[in-house]
């Protein structure tokens, strides 16, 4: 009888351990609850979470790459396509001062052949011709300052023949203006022959010099004049020149 229950507390024991293993090995035993190792499986599969310590630049160490960033507008920015980067057409690239107000330049005794000349009509009158022989276009103001010889007067212009606007010369073209030497009734007094006439030019305001003078030749007898010696202003044609 005592062999028998040895027997089968043997056998319980043996069946006790079987199972207590057979726990163990499929992982549903008390002995590995609580035990506490990680699971290497769920530590390789969760995802590390991103440094927030900026890098040397200031730059988040997880931060994107810029080395690309930026290189679209780095190139537009270069060959001058972006915006405000480009040159711009300056506005002074037109004509320039040939669109403004032309410099002053008188005609002169530089710049110019004078000729003095007696006419037959109208009587006792004598024609002054100004060509310009410049490279550019001149102005004649106002009326020619004559003088003879040593005169100690100045003839005064006819005021009747003032043009409306300055008569200007291009290169090539001539003005003139007419003189009334004497008067035509002996009216005048103080008649003398002069040898030498002097051609002065004004300049831009009245009796301003324009310029060197010119000597133009007389006939080899002289010119007569009394003290009804008088100019005209310049005038674009000789028609209206002699006219007064």
């Amino acid at each position: 009888m005592r062999t028998s229950r040895l027997r089968l507390l043997a056998a319980a024991g043996i069946t006790l351990a079987t199972l207590s293993l057979t726990a163990c090995q499929d992982g549903t035993g008390t002995a590995d609850e609580g035990s506490g190792r990680p699971d290497a499986t769920a530590t390789a599969d969760t995802p590390t979470a991103p440094s927030s310590k900026p890098s040397a630049d200031g730059t988040p160490s997880n931060a994107p790459s810029q080395a690309g960033a930026g290189t679209d507008g780095d190139k537009a920015s270069s060959n001058g396509s972006g915006s405000g980067s480009g040159k711009e057409k300056g506005t002074g690239q037109g004509k320039g001062s040939d669109d403004g107000p032309r410099t002053f330049a008188a005609c002169n005794g530089s710049n110019t052949t004078v000729t003095a000349q007696p006419v037959s009509r109208p009587v006792n009158h004598m024609l002054i011709t100004v060509k310009n022989t410049g490279g550019k276009l001149c102005d004649l103001t106002y009326y020619p300052v004559l003088r003879f010889d040593e005169m100690q007067w100045v003839p005064q212009p006819v005021e009747a023949s003032k043009p409306q606007a300055v008569v200007s010369l291009n290169p090539g073209e001539s003005a003139y203006a007419g003189v009334l030497l004497s008067a035509a009734d002996g009216s005048g007094d103080g008649g003398t022959t002069g040898q030498k006439l002097t051609v002065g030019f004004q300049g831009r305001t009245p009796n301003s010099s324009g310029g060197p003078s010119a000597i133009p030749s007389l006939p080899a007898k002289g010119v007569y004049y009394d003290s009804s010696l008088a100019v005209t202003y310049w005038q674009q044609s000789m028609d209206d020149a002699l006219t007064y």
